[in-house]
């Protein structure tokens, strides 16, 4: 990390053990990692090596056994489950594989939501916002659509949309291409990295495509629970 940009997650000697039917099984183990404000960083690693587990407890939604997180300046452990809850909707946004849109509402409602869920803006604002995102992702003419309505491609667009409608510092991406066909997801792809270049966040990306992870700042490889490289931002 760079002495003059600002770190805005810092990680120390975080562990994540569980209880298995053997005793103990360790999913990460003893991981130092420090994030410039404004990086891209892609975190690499095969099935079960516990890149997501990471992503999760870097955003808070999962406690970690030992170690420290802190996000934008937060110790995490120090927070209850309202606090992380009040961080993450203030600075935080989310992309995942499944695309987790809420099934009984429509496209416009999906990206209006986490703005609605801080009930700081009216309405009419939140709307004009929400469907303003979805024109910047080409769904202009989707809004009124239920997710089962859209391809996964435009279900992963309504997402996006979601994800920034926020202006988010910090921009959490899990496999966002998973679940879709190799040109729908260097679409989806393309997007995501011109968003985030607009919004100016922090992208953090779980990924086990090593192209996709190259076109970040710097990589992060996970092996077994463990970092087996340095983070070069």
């Amino acid at each position: 990390m760079q002495n003059n940009i600002e770190p805005v997650i810092e990680v120390r000697g975080l562990s994540k053990r569980v209880k298995d039917a053997t005793g103990e099984l360790t999913i990460l183990d003893q991981v130092d990692l420090s994030i410039a404000k404004g990086s891209s960083v892609a975190i690499v690693g095969a099935s079960g090596s516990g890149k997501s587990t990471l992503l999760g407890l870097l955003a808070g939604l999962d406690s970690a056994s030992e170690g420290s997180v802190r996000l934008l300046g937060k110790e995490l452990a120090t927070l209850n489950e309202d606090e992380r809850a009040a961080l993450r909707s203030g600075a935080v946004g989310f992309v995942f594989q499944s695309f987790q849109l809420m099934p009984h509402l429509t496209a416009l409602e999906n990206v209006m939501l986490p703005l609605e869920l801080r009930a700081q803006t009216p309405h009419s604002e939140i709307a004009a916002r929400a469907r303003s995102l979805l024109d910047q992702v080409g769904l202009s003419q989707r809004t009124g659509h239920y997710p089962k309505l859209l391809s996964g491609g435009e279900q992963q667009r309504v997402a996006l949309a979601r994800a920034f409608v926020t202006h988010p510092v910090v921009l959490f991406a899990d496999e966002p291409t998973g679940s879709l066909d190799a040109a729908t997801g260097c679409a989806i792809i393309d997007l995501m990295f011109e968003m985030n270049r607009r919004n100016g966040a922090t992208l953090v990306l779980v990924t086990h495509d090593q192209e996709l992870a190259e076109r970040c700042d710097a990589t992060v490889t996970i092996e077994a629970g463990r970092l087996v490289n340095g983070l070069g931002v």
